[in-house]
């Protein structure tokens, strides 16, 4: 949600914080805009998206920051879009997240006589600069004092006219700094100056930040801290589309990469068990009773998938719980669970607040994430990475595939430690996960089939994607693929309940795709099919040849590949939402109202 870019250097400002919002319009893209800085500062701004801003050309402005946003505190408006300043026009701000108290905080500067000109939260911010300003604070100190008055979330980034500074922190939103010859530079996300650098330090909690020309020194708690500057291991090219039209058709077929990347280094055949580089507390895993698994949309999915890995590898009690509903309650011992947090950016609200109940309860945290140096990976006992690469398309696809291959590979791990599945159990999973990259590519390889299927069903009115146990996890997230973006009505359901009320809505307009492979319960899932068929539903069949699956309309084959063909079924649906939505002439990329990190609860 929403993105921020600074840059301070010896080029001009403009062009580079203009390029950086481009690669991070992903995060947000209601509004954008600019505060360039040289003896004042220079702000355009405006409702749309970023190619459209104009951004002025100022030689000697090489000091700049921009936003694009995703609205949350009033509509996408050119007075609502950041950056936003106070009264004097000195003082520019950007910022991530919410201020929680900002009605509060703006009742008290109105009643100091100032003024407000537009609807977010964000405005109160520039103003209590202002006054700390006004009182003889430099721009660092002054951000440290008025950070001790928000509530919320929120990652902020100011500058002040005559000074090439650019001053930030962050609490609960993340912020990375770019480390650069003679420049720095600040962002939501690497991808925002990739192209320029890739040695990067990520800020922590509290972390307040003062960048000027290359030098950059973090302070926590008002003393001068190190933070480690890593090395960020792939390219700017990796976050290009690559000569696909979208990227979420190029991250569609980077899957059987990103699925090897997962897999790398982390499968040991010889002692039939997975290389994982967590620790648990000796006699942990033996003594576990239950595993929670908290998470939101697709990650939620995707942990659904694991829950039943779990239950089947480790026999433990495993749940998936969105994480906006979790509470850790019901007599559980807090000593005999593990909560794990799947989150794809390590930043998403309520998995975070999710993992702090969980963290407050005494339960030991493991975090499953894409993201290097995000919250959650600061905050868990421990952390394991899905190694997927960028992902930019706001719909999720290759990073559901990396998570729930990390999971599998997780459950593997947790069943051996606690000897609950043997070495030649766990070798025929290790040797299907290895098979999974190159049973994807056989999916994407007979791309044209489902093609063709969403040709024929594109005019539907609705659309109903079933399965049963590792199938249903799927058909839900194939179902969330299709309605994030292409906008039709499409639900999943276990195929069991169609019975139980979903098929009052069948039509000849409803089209059905099922799930029928190992794992999934096959032969009564066809049958909730054919119930579906004789009210003359079209029928669209993802089969691997483990039930006959005569009379569907469209046959889509995959190989068997044990529990984890569901997850090769997957691509299939995945396809089929982008070529729905393509002919459609969606905005595939940036589907209405949804935004790529959701840092807010």
């Amino acid at each position: 949600m929403c993105g921020i870019v600074g840059y301070v250097g010896t080029e001009s400002a403009g062009p580079v914080v203009h390029g950086g919002l481009k690669n991070l319009d992903y995060r947000g893209y209601d509004s954008a805009g600019v505060a360039l800085v040289n003896q004042e500062v220079t702000i355009a701004k405006q409702s749309g998206k970023v190619d459209d801003l104009s951004v002025p050309d100022i030689p000697d402005a090489t000091c700049g920051i921009g936003h694009t946003r995703w609205s949350t505190h009033g509509p996408p408006t050119d007075e609502n879009a950041h950056p936003h300043t106070g009264m004097t026009g000195d003082v520019a701000v950007v910022h991530n997240g919410i201020i929680e108290n900002y009605d509060a905080l703006k009742s008290e500067l109105r009643a100091d006589g100032r003024e407000f000109s537009s609807d977010t939260d964000t405005e109160v911010i520039p103003h209590l600069l202002e006054q700390e300003l006004a009182d003889g604070h430099d721009l660092h100190s002054a951000l440290e004092s008025v950070v001790e008055r928000l509530e919320g979330s929120y990652a902020i980034a100011a500058v002040r006219a005559g000074s090439e500074q650019i001053v930030a922190t962050r609490h609960e939103s993340p912020l990375v700094v770019g480390h650069g010859d003679d420049a720095s530079f600040l962002a939501s996300d690497v991808t925002a100056f990739l192209e320029h650098t890739r040695d990067v330090t990520y800020l922590e909690d509290g972390d307040v930040v003062t960048l000027e020309g290359g030098d950059v020194t973090v302070y926590q708690d008002g003393e001068v801290v190190d933070r480690e500057i890593e090395t960020v291991d792939w390219d700017a090219d990796a976050a290009e589309k690559g000569g696909y039209d979208h990227y979420m058709l190029k991250e569609i077929h980077e899957q059987p990469t990103a699925l090897r990347q997962a897999l790398s280094g982390r499968i040991d055949l010889d002692r039939g068990t997975a290389d994982l580089d967590v620790e648990f507390p000796t006699g942990f895993l033996d003594s576990l009773e239950e595993i929670q698994l908290v998470a939101c949309g697709t990650s939620y999915y995707a942990a659904q998938y694991a829950a039943e890995l779990l239950e089947e590898f480790a026999d433990v009690r495993a749940s998936a719980e969105l994480a906006s509903e979790y509470t850790f309650d019901g007599g559980r011992d807090p000593w005999r669970t593990l909560c794990v947090a799947v989150t794809q950016s390590g930043e998403t609200a309520d998995t975070l607040s999710a993992l702090r109940r969980a963290a407050g309860a005494g339960v030991r945290t493991l975090a499953v994430t894409n993201t290097l140096g995000s919250t959650v990976t600061r905050e868990a006992d421990d952390s394991l990475f899905i190694r997927a690469g960028p992902e930019i398309g706001v719909a999720a696809t290759k990073t559901f595939a990396s998570q729930v291959t990390t999971l599998a590979l997780l459950s593997v791990f947790v069943g051996r430690e606690r000897g609950t599945l043997s070495a030649a159990d766990a070798r025929d999973v290790l040797e299907n996960l290895r098979g999974l990259p190159g049973a994807v590519q056989q999916v994407l390889d007979d791309e044209g089939a489902v093609l063709e299927a969403a040709e024929e069903y594109v005019d539907a009115d609705a659309y109903f994607f079933v399965g049963r146990e590792y199938g249903y996890p799927v058909s839900l997230e194939g179902a969330l693929k299709l309605k994030e973006i292409s906008y039709d009505h499409a639900e999943g359901f276990a195929a069991g309940e169609l019975k139980h009320g979903p098929l009052a809505l069948v039509t000849n307009k409803t089209p059905v795709l099922a799930i029928l492979t190992d794992g999934t319960s096959a032969a009564e899932t066809l049958n909730n099919v054919a119930e579906a068929q004789t009210r003359e539903a079209p029928a669209i069949g993802i089969i691997d040849g483990s039930v006959d699956a005569k009379g569907l309309d469209v046959s889509l084959k995959i190989p068997n590949i044990g529990v984890l063909t569901p997850l090769v079924a997957n691509v299939y649906l995945q396809l089929f939402a982008y070529h729905i939505a393509n002919l459609q002439g969606q905005s595939i990329d940036k589907p209405r109202n949804l935004a790529k990190s959701v840092t807010v609860e």
